[in-house]
């Protein structure tokens, strides 16, 4: 089976921050792995030298990544690789996809696989747009570019549960009919990244939390802010926050200032301290390796975290907010819906070893079926 796969790097000089891109970097060569001539079209490639690249430029925003997909190279890219199953990672460039199919003269099938859904619904079923694709109101259309999106794809993969239930309920409402279409195949594990439990000592008496997510003002940093503050005053906890950016171009500043604002906020917390793996994955390891556990993000949107893998597969009990994919993947004794029970349910792993190890053990066991070589298998038999 040949593959091509289209992969949109937001971010080519903070690889590390760009979960799409350690994404393909761990799935590619685990399709190639299973018989598939796979190609990675992207502005760098992938580590593995057998998954053949072809260089496309980046998107300079991630308002053009959705909304100008380079037709003509589309269809140059396709009549050289004539491939049988095009990826789409970028959804709302499906129909362009077909389109350039059509004019090439290639018959293959379109998967497109949803890493990102700019939406979500309330525990009342109310969809919100997300306010990341939501500039001067914007989301209404990426939205309705999305579920084009979708009707153009012949295979159509999400991550969880939560987001093929969410990417079906937006779809209903936007006249498209997914039929059988839908599969789930969440992101493989990163193999660098594995600790096995038995490895793992409980904390005595005071733990080290780490958050590793992105501080968007759309994660919900300024609430991870709020409770930053309160475990580490009421708490025996100390907190490590990752900086994933680094120094941002100014054309991102301007489309979003809230990771340098909440950063700075952050970085004068006493008892947090402000940690960055400069794109090393071994530093980045050893970061997770001196942490005990870990705390998810306050997105409501968040159908998949590859952030809160990394620390469950190294042995970190994640503790987060009961909400979207977190409420259905973490376990129901490390959920919280206020911060009161946040700073309880950390108190507790810091002081009841017992109780640490057990979940320990939960985390890494969550991820076992994640293997590149599982997660390429799922994935071949999806886009089949």
């Amino acid at each position: 089976m040949r593959v091509l796969y289209l992969l949109n790097v937001s971010n080519s000089s903070q690889l590390s921050a760009d979960s799409g891109y350690t994404f393909a970097d761990m799935l590619a060569p685990a399709l190639t792995d299973a018989g598939a001539e796979v190609t990675v079209a992207s502005p760098v490639p992938v580590g593995d030298t057998r998954v053949h690249f072809a260089p496309t430029t980046s998107p300079s925003t991630k308002y053009r990544a959705r909304f100008d997909p380079g037709m003509d190279a589309l269809v140059t890219l396709i009549r050289d690789r004539r491939p049988e199953v095009v990826v789409a990672n970028q959804i709302e460039a499906a129909p362009a996809i077909r389109a350039a199919l059509l004019e090439a003269g290639v018959d293959a099938l379109i998967a497109g696989y949803c890493h990102y859904l700019p939406f979500s619904f309330t525990d009342t079923g109310v969809l919100e747009l997300d306010p990341a694709m939501n500039d001067r109101g914007l989301g209404r259309s990426v939205l309705l570019a999305f579920a084009a999106g979708l009707a153009a794809c012949d295979r159509i993969l999400v991550h969880s549960s939560t987001a093929a239930s969410w990417t079906t309920a937006a779809a209903a409402r936007t006249g498209v009919d997914l039929g059988d279409k839908l599969h789930i195949v969440p992101a493989p594990r990163d193999v660098r990244l594995v600790r096995d439990p038995a490895d793992i000592t409980p904390p005595e008496g005071r733990a080290a939390g780490i958050y590793n997510h992105r501080l968007y003002r759309h994660y919900g940093t300024a609430r991870f802010t709020r409770l930053a503050r309160r475990l580490v005053a009421d708490a025996p906890v100390r907190l490590t926050v990752m900086d994933l950016f680094g120094t941002r171009s100014p054309e991102r500043i301007r489309l979003d200032s809230s990771p340098e604002r909440h950063l700075e906020e952050l970085a004068t917390t006493d008892g947090v301290t402000i940690a960055s793996d400069r794109g090393d994955r071994i530093r980045y390891r050893n970061l997770l390796a001196s942490a005990h556990f870990g705390i998810a993000p306050f997105r409501p949107g968040c159908p998949w975290s590859m952030s809160v893998i990394d620390c469950q597969a190294m042995g970190l009990p994640v503790i987060g907010p009961r909400t979207g994919w977190l409420a259905e993947h973490i376990d129901h004794e490390l959920l919280f819906d206020t911060d009161e029970q946040a700073v309880q349910i950390a108190e507790r792993l810091a002081t009841d070893a017992e109780f640490y190890l057990v979940h320990a053990k939960r985390a890494y066991a969550s991820t076992a079926d994640l293997t590149p070589a599982m997660v390429a298998a799922r994935y071949l038999k999806a886009i089949r």
